[in-house]
């Protein structure tokens, strides 16, 4: 609490720089600490940033009103067809059932009373995805403002793109974005549409994000040399303030303690005051715990494939074919002509990743007019294919490594190029070694719709258990994330290479990144929808509606190693839009039950007050951490200290629907386990009621799973004839 002898909380962090005396030896600057302040918080956290030295960071530690000091890092960035995959019905489309019920884009006017705040390297404004024609008045909710010492206002932004600020180092780079990913994410999230949009011919079609008449307010955040917390907690500050609905963040770490987390302590202040904020999982490959932005408060966004590839082939010179993948569009290699075929590497240890394809390290000599096989990893992909060019290649193969598994990922190359799995590696590894002068030659087959199966988890993808929180399953759920088409500013190339001198509107691009906003575009429509709705009922009503099965109707595949993947990689699923706006029930939160949440964890009077900003009571009766009402369920055994296998899990649901409905359970229990319901039937009268269950999850020891660390995963799920509430539950036994 401020003291009453400072008229302002500025005024205040400055008497408290003023005031550290504290110098390491080898300091020599000798600036006034008030020249070092940086951000002053004042609404999703209070405090400020500054430029300490050691022994004054630790110093002003121990001062009673300083409640926590963290130190600054830098964290990394983590379409035609999206729309349509997702399953949202356009009332525009003549293909559209007006019959029906009203759709998601119908009910919320795609989007248009919804501000979308976009933390992220910024934007390029002048793109056709950003213009404001038949857009009504800016919603009178908006509170920002247009400002860059290096921007006209009125003509950067408009009644679509209708904020712009830039923080820290970014407010001295040029207000533009020069790295792409801000306008890949704003385009997504909630670009208009654009007829006749590709990158060179690949994903053709009309490009639209999710909430195409959504207003986008833009927080650049992010320079080159990444993102920092400091300015991460400004743009989340800034566009709370001026009345932004959505954050999309996608940008994150590794997971962290929560009161270490700038990410977790703002987005929990923008909860607390009614913004929704949707956070990309991590772009960690397939490596459990390795999920980020993980707090219960935020939704986390996992990535997985659409219905839409670009297959190329490599034709080897024995007739095998492998099929890769490939978004290569200059001249082809020669009909029908092989080409020599070479490792970059040494052929006798292959196996080991060796073949980066650096420009010092590939001999013209070895190959001049021939097929480069590269190993993915180290250098960008597209610099690889650039540095073989440069050495006289005449084509590349990107092989995965073992650790890279079976997905790949495409880039617009400069020569030709086919992106391989790591099972086609062994392939074409095996012909090599037999062969001793191999041959092989490329084929580029284009766009390819209606893929089957659909989607599946993306390889790259970070997944669960939450390292912090484990009775919170992270990620919450899935969506578009890899090969996405959207906006790229008009003066990079597509791949990253300052010497391909081609430019495009449009760029392919994969990544949770992509991901994260598509969801940020669900939440906005249904914000448009439901304008009383909390940011957790938002999460919950596309929790509870997502789906689990693909277009085959099996259960989702793991691209890393083409097995069924488990629920770590999805959550609760793939969203989809269209049922997401009448879920029927939804489960709620209020900031107060986050709050009891953390006691119910164990976390510290001090660190609480850290993370929420509140004052916090955790005496009496605590909050088991299971039973925050959260849209899935996750409980932990531990063998070596307990003897009785049994908990009650407790959860509220509010009815969301008008009319009065009867649900009826089913019940799918994690394997060794048994759960039961009580009551097993749940019966509305009216909207916005609110019922309670328990749920009881009990196990034996002798069913128990050999070996520590195990998770088994059911569903449980709610039904009225007219809507399906689907809860995934994990079990998961310690040692």
């Amino acid at each position: 609490m401020k003291p009453s002898t400072y008229d302002t909380v500025d005024q205040w962090y400055k008497s408290t720089l003023n005031s550290l005396e504290s110098r390491t030896t080898d300091d020599t600057d000798d600036r006034d600490p008030q020249s070092s302040m940086g951000h002053v918080y004042k609404t999703v956290f209070h405090g400020f940033s500054a430029k300490l030295t050691r022994d004054q960071a630790e110093e002003i530690k121990t001062r009673p009103e300083v409640l926590n000091v963290f130190p600054d890092q830098i964290k990394q960035l983590h379409t035609t067809r999206s729309r349509q995959f997702l399953g949202i019905r356009d009332p525009q489309d003549g293909k559209y059932n007006k019959s029906s019920s009203v759709g998601i884009l119908q009910a919320s006017d795609y989007g248009s009373n919804v501000i979308i705040g976009v933390l992220d390297t910024g934007i390029w404004p002048e793109r056709e995805s950003f213009h404001d024609r038949e857009l009504g008045p800016v919603p009178s909710h908006w509170a920002g403002k247009c400002e860059h010492p290096a921007i006209n206002s009125s003509t950067f932004c408009n009644k679509k793109v209708i904020g712009f600020q830039a923080f820290g180092d970014t407010y001295r780079d040029p207000p533009r974005d020069f790295q792409g990913h801000g306008t890949h994410t704003a385009s997504t999230a909630a670009g208009r549409e654009v007829k006749n949009a590709s990158l060179f011919g690949y994903a053709s079609g009309t490009a639209a994000g999710v909430a195409s008449k959504a207003r986008l307010a833009i927080y650049k955040i992010c320079s080159h040399d990444g993102c920092s917390n400091a300015d991460i907690l400004a743009g989340f500050d800034v566009a709370v303030r001026d009345g932004v609905d959505i954050i999309s963040l996608s940008v994150g770490s590794v997971p962290q303690e929560y009161i270490n987390d700038p990410i977790a302590i703002a987005a929990f202040g923008a909860m607390d005051h009614g913004v929704f904020v949707s956070a990309s999982a991590g772009n960690s490959g397939s490596s459990e715990f390795s999920v980020t932005n993980i707090a219960p408060w935020i939704t986390t966004v996992g990535a997985g494939t659409m219905d839409r590839s670009f297959p190329a082939d490599l034709v080897l010179g024995n007739g095998r074919v492998v099929t890769g993948s490939s978004l290569y569009s200059g001249k082809p290699l020669a009909n029908k002509t092989f080409y020599p075929l070479v490792y970059a590497g040494n052929l006798s240890n292959a196996g080991s990743g060796e073949a980066d394809c650096d420009s010092g390290t590939l001999d013209p000599k070895h190959v001049r007019g021939k097929i480069v096989i590269c190993d993915r990893g180290g250098l960008s992909r597209a610099e690889k294919g650039e540095n073989v060019m440069k050495s006289g290649g005449l084509g590349m193969v990107l092989a995965n490594r073992n650790e890279d598994g079976e997905g790949v990922l495409n880039d617009a190359h400069v020569l030709p190029a086919v992106a391989i799995s790591a099972t086609s590696r062994n392939v074409v590894f095996d012909y090599l070694i037999k062969i001793k002068r191999s041959t092989a030659t490329m084929v580029f087959r284009g766009t390819q719709l209606g893929v089957k199966p659909a989607p599946i988890v993306a390889g790259f993808s970070s997944r669960g258990p939450n390292l912090i929180s484990p009775y919170i399953i992270k990620p919450d759920l899935i969506a578009p994330g890899l090969d996405i088409l959207a906006a790229w500013p008009g003066q990079l190339s597509a791949n990253g290479l300052a010497s391909d001198k081609r430019r495009t509107s449009f760029n392919v691009l994969s990544g949770t990144s992509m991901a994260c906003p598509h969801v940020s575009g669900v939440a906005a429509l249904l914000k448009g929808a439901h304008q009383d709705w909390s940011p957790a009922r938002i999460r919950s009503a596309m929790m509870t509606t997502a789906y689990v099965r693909d277009n085959t109707g099996n259960p989702f595949i793991d691209q890393f190693d083409n097995k069924v993947s488990k629920m770590w990689g999805y959550g609760s699923g793939h969203v989809d839009p269209e049922r997401a706006v009448d879920p029927g029930l939804v489960f709620d939160l209020t900031s107060d039950e986050y709050v009891q949440f953390l006691c119910g964890s164990g976390y510290k009077i001090t660190d609480i007050r850290g993370i929420t900003m509140k004052s916090v009571n955790c005496n009496g009766k605590k909050m088991k951490p299971w039973d925050l009402n959260y849209p899935s369920i996750s409980v932990v055994f531990n063998p070596s200290n307990q003897t009785k296998f049994e908990v009650a899990v407790a959860r509220t649901v509010t009815q969301v629907s008008k009319d009065a409905s009867r649900y009826t359970l089913s019940i799918e229990s994690p394997s060794g386990t048994v759960v039961t319901v009580d009551p097993a039937e749940l019966v509305f009268s009216k909207v916005e009621e609110k019922l309670s269950y328990v749920v009881n999850i009990s196990a034996k020891k002798a069913q128990l799973p050999r070996g520590g660390g195990t998770s088994v995963f059911g569903r449980m799920t709610w039904n009225d004839g007219r809507h399906v509430v689907g809860v995934p539950i994990v079990v998961t036994w310690q040692n």
